[in-house]
């Protein structure tokens, strides 16, 4: 019987970011995933509400991002200068992310699969900017946070991160790093 994927997921926990860099504090993808959710569906509700410019539904946005690292529970999280050495390199660990999709998928009652797979297997073309867009500044909001903790190991990963972010061009990602960015950088009192 497939019962599985749900005390799979909940190991999200255990899956360690950033295995490269020496951590202030660490991060595992299940906060990773919940922060990504979190400013995917802000950046959705920004295009929406504040830009009123056309686009995906923010609460679907939102889902879709506690789901985008679910295949690395059981591949785990590959370092991005790995990840991205070469199109080759790329496109097999894109493949090796499908199948453990799939697999993460079969896990799961046949009856709740197609609710799950488009999800799980990222192929809502619709959802992907702005998931992407979430992602990569979640990885921003960490380099600052490691940066104000003194950590400069993190100070080239954050000029990289900054010059991804601007390459995107999406307006509400530029809208929330213009409104809301800018409070990450302060401590408890000053917030």
């Amino acid at each position: 019987m497939a019962n599985e994927f749900y005390a799979l997921i909940s190991r999200m926990r255990y899956i360690t970011r950033w295995g490269l860099m020496r951590n202030s504090f660490s991060e595992n993808i299940q906060e990773h995933s919940h922060m990504v959710a979190v400013l995917a569906h802000a950046l959705a509700l920004i295009r929406r509400d504040i830009l009123r410019l056309p686009g995906p539904d923010p609460d679907r946005c939102a889902v879709a991002a506690l789901y985008h690292d679910a295949s690395e529970i059981l591949t785990g999280d590959l370092p991005t200068p790995v990840k991205y050495f070469n199109p080759e390199i790329k496109a097999a660990y894109k493949q090796v992310e499908r199948v453990s999709g799939e697999k993460l998928l079969s896990m799961l009652p046949e009856t709740l699969r197609p609710s799950y797979e488009r999800l799980i297997l990222e192929d809502e073309q619709e959802l992907v900017p702005i998931v992407k867009a979430a992602d990569k500044l979640s990885a921003y909001i960490k380099c600052i946070e490691e940066l104000k903790a003194g950590n400069q190991e993190f100070d080239s990963a954050q000029r990289q991160t900054l010059t991804a972010l601007e390459d995107m061009q999406l307006p509400e990602l530029e809208y929330f790093m213009t409104h809301f960015l800018p409070a990450f950088s302060l401590n408890l009192d000053q917030l």
